[in-house]
């Protein structure tokens, strides 16, 4: 019921799927450009509305009263930015104690203009041997656009030019350059 709720919701407002989620017991969702609240928004009601759980890191200081609690009931999880805290390992370590995680991350980690990505998330899916589904919100097109799930190989070079590429023509509520791998 929830499900086809969130479902019409997001058809009302406009917005429609292109493509679809792997049917994976566990990914790595990166979305990006991240330039607003709205992502959030966009992004909880499409998880919703495709009936899937997926998880996400959010700096520690969303999960303070009065809100936190409901950032944890959606499947947040804290993050102390401010220290090194090895989120790599310790993000790995989430798919290893739950067979049907799934995490979605923003490689900007922040809504503001960034000159490198932060790649963790590849990382990350390297170590816990699990895909990277490359996700962008369109709000140009009133798009949420999945594309195909991969596989980090040996060579983040080329995957990760690979991840750059499909998010470069996608529209943000703000627009942004999606910077290169090296700069």
């Amino acid at each position: 019921m929830f499900q086809a709720v969130c479902y019409r919701l997001l058809k009302f407002i406009g917005w429609d799927f292109v493509g679809q989620l792997p049917k994976k017991p566990q990914y790595i969702i990166i979305v990006a450009p991240h330039t607003s609240n709205w992502d959030f928004i966009i992004g909880l009601l499409a998880c919703y509305a495709l009936g899937e759980k997926i998880h996400f890191l959010g700096k520690h200081q969303l999960f303070i009263p009065p809100w936190g609690w409901l950032f944890r009931a959606v499947g947040g999880t804290p993050v102390d930015r401010s220290k090194s805290n090895n989120l790599v390992e310790g993000a790995s370590l989430l798919f290893k104690h739950n067979p049907h995680f799934k995490l979605a991350l923003t490689p900007e980690g922040t809504r503001s203009t960034v000159t490198r990505w932060k790649i963790g998330f590849y990382h990350i899916a390297r170590q816990a041997n699990v895909p990277i589904v490359t996700v962008g919100f369109d709000f140009k097109l009133k798009k949420i656009i999945i594309g195909d799930d991969m596989i980090p190989s040996q060579d983040i070079e080329k995957d990760m030019q690979k991840i750059i590429h499909f998010h470069r023509n996608i529209n943000g509520r703000h627009p942004k350059d999606i910077p290169d791998f090296k700069n």
